[in-house]
């Protein structure tokens, strides 16, 4: 399937904020740090709505999926929004799935981007045609206190203001594993000197579109073997779920559907514990290898991208390349027109 590409952003457009999982952008100790997000995109030339029901607190979103799933179509169909940013992941993006349209999805394509929970929005939107971007949340990235990491905004501007080739994908310089805190103002994440990607395996140079999310996808009965057929999958999700035991499942999941054998690689997100890649690699190969004797299958860990600091943007159905000896993951399409 190729998905289609929403147009770019230009200074001066409009960018709406949703909550389609967790509604605390609007909590009483949470709303500064909307506002910190929402000036940092001021920043980039961006004008910033809120959605109409996004910012009335986690009680009342919890209690109406179908307010926050008219939020998600009020800024599909609104034409004066060109994007469209989720301020948080969460835990109960499912319960929007059945009120929204596909159709106006489709026929309004424009900039979506959130990570996390925001995973079965991507994959509505994917099998609506549209192609969207795992990457930056408002309240975890943007609104990252001191300052936003100039990894996290380079990423930003680069995939989602220009039509150009996106182009390699270099590891950032530092990392932070840090839990995220949205009440405390002075709260500052540690960084660490960045150790780079880990290629596991693979040989010579792989081609495939992207497509994936948060580890979860495996319980998601929508989604088919079909879907993994030529694509390069990135995973990722938070540490209680993405344990080396959670991965082999996930792994022998993909085995059992027959999509393991359908990819062209595999991309994972850092570790959101501060911790060594050597169990997951383990049990990854014992299953990849031994098990379905794909050795020659790329998989590359240790990626910006996910619940860590800073993050990459990856686009849904961009064609990527995997370089085994280089070493090097390059996005070889624009992810916007």
């Amino acid at each position: 399937m190729i998905l289609t590409k929403p147009p770019k952003l230009n200074i001066g457009d409009k960018i709406a904020t949703i909550s389609p999982c967790w509604g605390v952008a609007g909590a009483k100790d949470v709303i500064w740090k909307y506002g910190v997000g929402k000036q940092r995109l001021e920043d980039m030339g961006l004008e910033v709505l809120a959605a109409p029901n996004s910012m009335r607190g986690e009680v009342y979103l919890q209690r109406n999926p179908k307010a926050r799933a008219e939020d998600v179509l009020w800024a599909f169909e609104n034409k004066a929004i060109k994007a469209i940013i989720a301020n948080i992941g969460g835990n109960d993006s499912e319960r929007i799935l059945p009120y929204l349209n596909a159709d106006t999805i489709r026929n309004n394509p424009k900039i979506l981007i959130g990570y996390s929970d925001v995973t079965k929005l991507h994959l509505f939107c994917y099998k609506a045609g549209l192609s969207t971007f795992y990457g930056h949340n408002l309240l975890p990235i943007l609104a990252e206190t001191p300052h936003l990491h100039p990894y996290s905004k380079h990423w930003f501007k680069k995939v989602l203001f220009s039509s150009n080739a996106i182009g390699e994908i270099k590891p950032a310089k530092t990392f932070s594993c840090d839990e995220n805190n949205y009440t405390d103002k002075d709260y500052a994440k540690t960084y660490h000197k960045e150790t780079g990607y880990l290629f596991l395996q693979g040989s010579g140079k792989s081609q495939g579109r992207l497509f994936g999310g948060h580890i979860g996808i495996s319980g998601l009965n929508e989604i088919t073997s079909d879907d993994f057929a030529d694509k390069i999958l990135f995973i990722e999700g938070i540490a209680a779920f993405f344990t080396p035991k959670s991965l082999a499942n996930f792994i022998n999941w993909l085995g059992s559907i027959g999509a393991l054998q359908k990819l062209k690689g595999i991309l994972i997100g850092k570790l959101c514990e501060y911790q060594t890649f050597e169990d997951y690699n383990t049990v990854l190969l014992n299953i990849i290898d031994k098990k379905y004797e794909l050795k020659d299958l790329p998989i590359v860990a240790n990626m910006n991208f996910g619940h860590t600091s800073p993050i990459c943007i990856l686009p849904y159905g961009a064609m990527t390349e995997i370089d085994c000896e280089s070493q090097t993951i390059t996005i070889t399409e624009s992810g916007v027109i």
